[in-house]
């Protein structure tokens, strides 16, 4: 079975530096280049970048939607459609997209980022799932380290690099690792 890795990140991209496209566009290639499924919250900015670079290593990106429909999708959300294999349309608005997609991960990788990051990140955190965090890409990527400092419950399940290829590679290896547990 392979394992499916959310990318979570800012989908307004102006708080992030100009390399966080293509940091993001490589993560998605990764992913799929390393065997595994790229998960998405099926949205614009960071996200979405992954999900074309998926797309582009002829991978499988699946997106989960905060609309009900995938008309709402569209135009209430302004949401996209493309390079997405499938889309689980939740109708839990962003916070409750955040809570299953995460869920429905096995690993996380967060990219820059803005509150509803640090929101998919806390919660991956609290379900011990593995986590990866790609340093030096701005926003709330660049954050963790300071916010997992301080004494903390349980087992940390977070790496740190500024390597894509190197992030899924070790993110892989941690998921493994708690399969085992």
């Amino acid at each position: 079975m392979k394992y499916k890795i959310a990318v979570s990140g800012s989908a307004d991209t102006k708080i992030c530096p100009e390399c966080a496209h293509e940091l993001a566009k490589e993560i998605g290639k990764e992913i799929v280049k390393q065997g595994c499924i790229l998960i998405t919250g099926a949205t614009i900015g960071l996200p979405y970048c992954s999900a074309q670079g998926a797309k582009q290593a002829k991978g499988i990106s699946i997106g989960f939607s905060p609309a009900a429909t995938e008309a709402s999708h569209r135009k209430t959300y302004k949401l996209p459609t493309d390079n997405f294999d499938v889309i689980v349309y939740t109708g839990f608005d962003y916070s409750g997209r955040n809570l299953l997609m995460t869920r429905a991960a096995d690993g996380v990788i967060i990219i820059c980022g803005r509150m509803g990051t640090l929101n998919e990140f806390s919660i991956a955190f609290e379900d011990r799932k593995p986590i990866g965090v790609l340093e030096g890409s701005g926003g709330t990527a660049d954050k963790i380290r300071m916010v997992t400092a301080g004494p903390l419950k349980g087992k940390k399940r977070i790496i740190y690099d500024t390597n894509p290829q190197r992030l899924v590679k070790r993110l892989i290896q941690l998921i493994k690792a708690r399969k085992k547990d």
